[in-house]
């Protein structure tokens, strides 16, 4: 696969400002772009590779609230954190850059006013969710509930990271305040909307239509599930403290959707990277009067930011006129952990910077490991015990044996220098004919984004060598036959010289080690496959270990880690008790009929993971009471229990049915629902008191 152009435009997605790296992240986006951009310079390319905090999204604010700091506080800390531990690990940013900066927040204004002044937006009054404790209006992200269409409980409001889909806060079901924990109330605010509607036709013609077969199928299956549902208007505007100013006097006090903000972030970068290096930002961003000079923009994203890359931020590139849109979204699905989701909240993860510290020097071990998994089109998973094979079994008795075995070798027949290579036998022949070829295999899958099958021709193209000594064993030929081990030597070197290219994008800190062995100078892409990379008589240095064998008990001090996580978690939950709510009076009191009922029938809600249907004899009458409690139990078991249920609770609109009552439950230590049932059966419609 040849590449399209000279001129590359490569963003990564900007992380949350609001906490550390795991390894969930690097196996997303990061190190896939990465691979790609090591692989893009060693091709002599044109590349800005664009990254940097998002400070705007409401996982800031909400972080700042529970400790009690301002955003900027937090902000500072993780952008920090963050920048130095993409450096520590080799992801190798021409900028970093940050969305509170100025230069960012004037040019996601201008583009707002572009939109705005060509009448793309919508103005529109609507019902927004509002926390009466804090006295604010939520943004989708301040809003959890369960998803109407996969059932997932921790859905957001402005998408299920479970399932994908694109949501509005009021689709939610049981929608709850992350601010308060409390149900919100709707009020009427004003916003500018993006009807995205407008150009369902486009971006069908553009997505559908032009890009099937060329992106991967999880994201253009996403993209075309979206699609195929049909677009709505989108607010670009919200009711927040904290974000980029909307440019409007009737807006004040309103601030930009972080999703219209973000990803112009990967601009305003590129324009401080380009000012404080003398270059022409527009270059790698705005249209050209000739195509061909374009440059070619690729998104690195993990799966939950795909309809926001493939839908949204093409739309507002469209819709302005002036820049060039994506050539490829090769969004990764989802890392798990030891069988089980990552998790920030439950500490359910590798923390990069963590690692960093507990394995120094290993940096490359881990770029290894997880590239060996990346989840690039179903989710994968990275577990201690493979981290420790493929390290010791792939790279130290393979890749390392190999180089070590070469450089040994050759400082004790020659002292060092490169031996010259005397007449070919058929063998060494069928070794340089494979030698030539493995360069072109790994070009071929990085360039197409397969970059777990271009690691693998990587590793064999190190067993190739290690092969290759292994079969002919110079260490036995030295002294019958010295001109034969030369030409083995002279080959085996020439592997070794080829490795220190072909394996920079995947192994940068082993690659520089290499070369400085060598002694050699950073060779080009374009070099890879000749036989001819080391002249005779080159001078090496002193051989050093590349790996260093990982012992069990290394990996048994990782698993432990997360075993004590598992274990505080648990007893965090079991001890968990929720706050008394305010003090009420016995009238108060007397005001709550809690009745006895038994259920007479029940059936799933259609399109809810979590609703039961039940028909409820209250001993007053027959009644239907939505319960979500289909998790914990089946349709069929719930006939005939009998519940205590809430007769006097104003009825209410669920799923498409009327709720008239509830079923009350409690939660025990496992998070399993129990029904409130009495030990002994009861006539329906006894009281509760």
């Amino acid at each position: 696969m040849t590449l399209k152009n000279n001129r590359y435009t490569i963003t990564a997605a900007l992380p949350y400002a609001n906490g550390p790296l795991h390894i969930g992240h690097i196996a997303g986006a990061y190190l896939p772009a990465d691979i790609f951009v090591r692989y893009l310079r060693l091709k002599k390319k044109d590349v800005a590779f664009m990254c940097g905090s998002d400070e705007h999204g409401a996982a800031i604010t909400i972080r700042a609230k529970k400790e009690g700091i301002s955003p900027k506080e937090i902000i500072d800390k993780y952008h920090e954190l963050n920048k130095g531990t993409f450096e520590k690990f080799g992801i190798n940013f021409d900028m970093y850059h940050r969305t509170s900066e100025p230069i960012h927040h004037e040019l996601s204004q201008e583009f707002f006013m572009n939109l705005y002044e060509k009448g793309e937006f919508v103005e529109r009054e609507s019902e927004q969710y509002y926390d009466e404790e804090f006295n604010q209006f939520l943004a989708d992200r301040y809003i959890t509930g369960t998803c109407p269409k996969c059932g997932n409980e921790g859905a957001y409001g402005d998408q299920c990271e479970k399932c994908g889909s694109s949501l509005s806060p009021t689709d939610l079901i049981n929608p709850k305040s992350t601010l308060s924990g409390k149900t919100p109330v709707l009020r009427t605010t004003k916003h500018w909307f993006l009807p995205l509607d407008k150009y369902q036709a486009w971006l069908e013609k553009w997505l559908v239509e032009g890009k099937k077969g060329k992106w991967k199928s999880n994201v253009y299956g996403q993209c075309s599930s979206w699609l195929k549902a049909g677009l709505q208007p989108r607010a670009m505007t919200r009711d927040l403290d904290w974000g980029v100013d909307v440019p409007l006097k009737e807006a004040e006090g309103k601030k930009l959707y972080v999703w219209l903000d973000a990803p112009i972030g990967y601009i305003s970068a590129t324009k401080q990277w380009a000012k404080d290096n003398n270059k022409n930002w527009e270059d790698y961003w705005k249209k050209h009067q000739n195509p061909e000079d374009d440059s070619t923009l690729i998104h690195f994203i993990g799966k939950d930011n795909i309809v926001f890359h493939c839908i949204i931020f093409p739309a507002i590139l469209h819709a302005h006129g002036e820049y060039i849109l994506p050539e490829n979204v090769p969004a990764n699905e989802f890392l798990n952990l030891e069988g089980d989701k990552l998790s920030t909240s439950r500490n359910w993860a590798v923390w990069l910077h963590e690692y960093l510290e507990d394995f120094p020097g290993k940096e490359d071990v881990l770029r290894y490991a997880l590239a060996s998994t990346l989840p690039e089109t179903k989710d994968s998973e990275f577990t201690w015990k493979d981290f420790q094979q493929r390290n010791n079994s792939e790279l130290v008795a393979i890749f390392g044996n190999f180089v070590n075995r070469a450089v040994v070798l050759t400082h004790k027949y020659y002292d060092g220098k490169v031996p010259a290579a005397g007449e070919l036998q058929p063998y060494d022949e069928e070794i340089v004919e494979q030698l030539t070829g493995y360069p072109q295999l790994i070009e071929d899958k990085i360039a197409q984004y397969r970059f777990r099958e271009a690691l693998a021709h990587m590793m064999d193209f190190a067993r190739l060598g290690n092969k290759y000594l292994a079969d002919t064993e110079p260490w036995k030929l030295q002294k019958e036959n010295p001109e034969r081990v030369k030409t083995i030597m002279n080959i085996a070197l020439q592997i070794v010289a080829n490795l220190s290219i072909v394996a920079e994008p995947f192994l940068p800190f082993t690659t520089e080690k290499l070369r400085k062995m060598l002694q050699i100078d950073r060779l080009e892409w374009e070099q890879a496959g000749s036989i001819h990379l080391l002249e005779a008589g080159h001078q090496l240095n002193k051989p050093e270990l590349l790996f260093e064998k990982i012992e069990d008990s290394t990996v048994e001090e990782q698993i432990q880690k997360l075993e004590d996580a598992k274990k505080e978690n648990a007893k965090d939950k079991a001890i968990k008790v929720s706050p008394m709510k305010p003090e009420i009076t016995f009238d108060d009191f007397m005001k709550v009929d809690i009745r006895i009922g038994t259920v007479v029938s029940a059936e799933k809600v259609k399109k809810s993971n979590k609703l039961l249907k039940l028909r409820v004899d209250t001993g007053l009458d027959e009644r239907t009471i939505l319960s979500g409690i289909a998790k914990h139990y089946s349709a069929e078991e719930m006939v005939g229990k009998q519940v205590s249920v809430l007769v006097n609770l104003a009825p209410r609109p669920m799923m498409g049915e009327v709720s008239e009552g509830m079923v009350l439950m409690v939660e025990d230590s496992e998070g399993q629902l129990k029904l409130l049932s009495p030990s002994d059966r009861v006539n329906p419609g006894s009281s509760v008191s």
